[in-house]
């Protein structure tokens, strides 16, 4: 399997993401005890929320792109670019084991991105 070592990449941080979405989630809940009654640490508290509700966002979408990755291995078009259809190249592939793009299409997305 030309990927394997990338797989098991993936499979670990899936299991890493989502146990840390988990934690977060039992965070927000509460399940660690109540808010404190002393309303500069509940204070405190709902601000550390808001950066977790980011850290948690940002988990669950890489969750997605790595069931993603995940799935374009099982059907064969692992390490192919969403946008020209080329190859990503293998240290980008190495480096970000759930890229969509090829270097080039991610600069062009950026771009993009940066102009709109």
């Amino acid at each position: 399997m030309p990927w394997k070592k990338n797989r098991e990449k993936l499979e670990a941080l899936l299991v890493a993401l989502e146990r840390r979405v988990e934690k977060v989630d039992r965070h927000r809940r509460r399940e660690d005890g109540p808010l404190s009654p002393d309303f500069a640490e509940q204070a405190v508290t709902r601000e550390n929320d808001e950066v977790l509700d980011g850290l948690e966002e940002e988990g669950l979408e890489q969750i997605d792109l790595i069931r993603d990755a995940l799935s374009r291995m099982d059907l064969g078009s692992y390490g192919e670019c969403e946008d020209c259809g080329g190859k990503i190249g293998r240290a980008r592939i190495d480096a970000l084991p759930y890229a969509i793009t090829c270097i080039g299409c991610a600069e062009k997305r950026e771009k993009a991105r940066a102009n709109a």
